[in-house]
């Protein structure tokens, strides 16, 4: 079974939908920004503050590069883990599935409340620029495309078992 792996922005579901999946295909599922946690031994939002954007980046490069020649399960990458072109590289050839989410949807999932390091000033402004700004990439990347609005885990994760290639 071909690895998949979910890129998107905050609040589009790839970790619920990648938890979902992995369940459901009898395979395991990782998370690059826990990777990157458990490497760094702190969240992702002491790392932007403590060390910087750029090193995060590192990190989280290092961690999709790892996860990708490691893991054969359902992968799930940090939002912005897609505009580093070496990284960009590294997902040619996998099965990439972009989950697609409205700005009214990915701010009730993601609270305005959180702790996402980018989102801190004005977060519904702060979201709308970096999906605005990713959206080409993302498409670029993937193979396939999931619409998540106002749609269920368990509908979107049949979609994209299907869209598989046999």
């Amino acid at each position: 079974m071909s690895r998949i792996v979910l890129i998107g922005p905050p609040g589009s579901g790839k970790t619920t939908l990648g938890q979902l999946l992995a369940e459901r295909l009898g395979v395991g599922f990782r998370d690059t920004d826990a990777d990157v946690e458990a490497v760094a031994g702190k969240p992702v939002s002491d790392i932007f503050v403590e060390d910087g954007e750029a090193r995060f980046r590192e990190l989280e490069h290092e961690a999709v590069r790892r996860a990708l020649a490691e893991h054969d399960g359902i992968l799930s990458l940090g939002g912005g883990a897609v505009l580093n072109e070496e990284t960009q590289a590294l997902l040619a050839g996998h099965h990439v599935v972009y989950l697609q989410v409205g700005l009214s949807d990915a701010v009730q999932r993601v609270g305005l409340a959180s702790a996402r390091p980018l989102l801190v000033l004005n977060p519904r402004s702060q979201l709308k620029k970096l999906m605005e700004e990713r959206r080409p990439v993302y498409e670029r990347l993937a193979v396939a495309t999931v619409v998540t609005d106002k749609r269920e885990p368990e509908e979107l994760a049949d979609e994209i078992i299907k869209g598989l290639p046999a």
